[in-house]
């Protein structure tokens, strides 16, 4: 019986160094980055870029709901960006930056407010999460060139690594 994939959509600062690592994580099927969290309709990188649309560069995931949790994802989310600088990933400076965990429905709404209780009890980051975590409008896919970039461009910046946090799973 084939399996239903669920969606998440989380933003972490450049969406590229995102990608790239969630991509990799098992019981990922498919990954798009993309705009969400702002009112800019149809958004687009140049929009985007200027911090004024309210929207993050986010990552649209597919997963099998089988072989990867929503909760054990937002783990391996945490553990890929510091969630304790507001509107910031290493040089990345904006809004646009922001950490966010955008939820399709209470029981993600749920399950991101208590990973985010647990990854602030494990002090790994050594400050508070500050991300945020609002109810999914819309995505807008970015543009062609961004999809897949550290594929394509091997050597391409990136402000993401994954911690070894023991963040209490």
């Amino acid at each position: 019986m084939p399996v239903t994939p669920q969606t998440a959509y989380l933003a972490g600062g450049c969406f590229w160094g995102m990608e790239e690592l969630v991509r990799q994580i098992p019981g990922v099927l498919s990954t798009e980055v993309g705009y969400t969290g702002g009112a800019t309709p149809d958004a687009r990188y140049e929009q985007v870029k200027t911090g004024r649309t309210g929207h993050a560069e986010s990552l649209k995931i597919e997963f099998d709901p089988k072989r990867l949790s929503y909760r054990h994802l937002l783990f391996e989310f945490f553990r890929m960006h510091n969630p304790t600088t507001t509107n910031r990933q290493g040089n990345d400076v904006g809004t646009q930056y922001r950490s966010a965990i955008f939820t399709t429905s209470a029981e993600q709404q749920a399950t991101a407010a208590e990973v985010i209780r647990t990854v602030d009890a494990s002090g790994e980051w050594g400050g508070k999460v500050v991300t945020e975590v609002t109810p999914f409008k819309q995505f807008w896919r970015a543009e062609e060139y961004h999809q897949k970039y550290l594929i394509k461009h091997p050597d391409g910046y990136t402000c993401h690594s994954i911690r070894h946090f023991r963040l209490g799973e």
